[in-house]
């Protein structure tokens, strides 16, 4: 098991940036394939961007596609998301999740260890 931490949400303007940070403690992080899910008010957790173990595979659902980034820096066991020219449609809790695989999921229930969330309001 994993112990995931999100941060870096905040409040920002249409068309603003922000960079989200997960960081993870407890297993070999290098182990594990990354996601990040967002969940907006009344609705469904949805898959936002995965990330494969060593980094070599980024995925990404296509409503980001293009604007957001994921990586990771296996080092400082930590995930990231650079998201960029933000929309109000973009708004949710952004949570991080891990998995104990080689290969990334893009459904919830791929992934076994998940953080809290970080709250992302984007104004209009």
């Amino acid at each position: 098991q994993v112990q995931l931490v999100e941060s870096g949400g905040g409040l920002v303007q249409a068309g603003g940036s922000l960079r989200l940070s997960c960081a993870a403690s407890g297993r070999t992080f290098g182990g594990y394939a990354m996601a990040w899910f967002r969940q907006a008010p009344e609705k469904e957790r949805e898959f936002v961007a995965a990330i494969s173990r060593i980094g070599g595979g980024q995925y990404y659902a296509d409503s980001v596609k293009g604007r957001f980034t994921i990586s990771r820096d296996n080092a400082k066991s930590t995930v990231y998301l650079q998201m960029n020219s933000l929309k109000p449609e973009d708004t949710a809790v952004y949570y991080c999740a891990a998995r104990p695989s080689l290969w990334v999921g893009m459904a919830r229930d791929d992934y076994d260890d998940w953080g809290r969330g970080t709250q992302v309001t984007v104004s209009s």
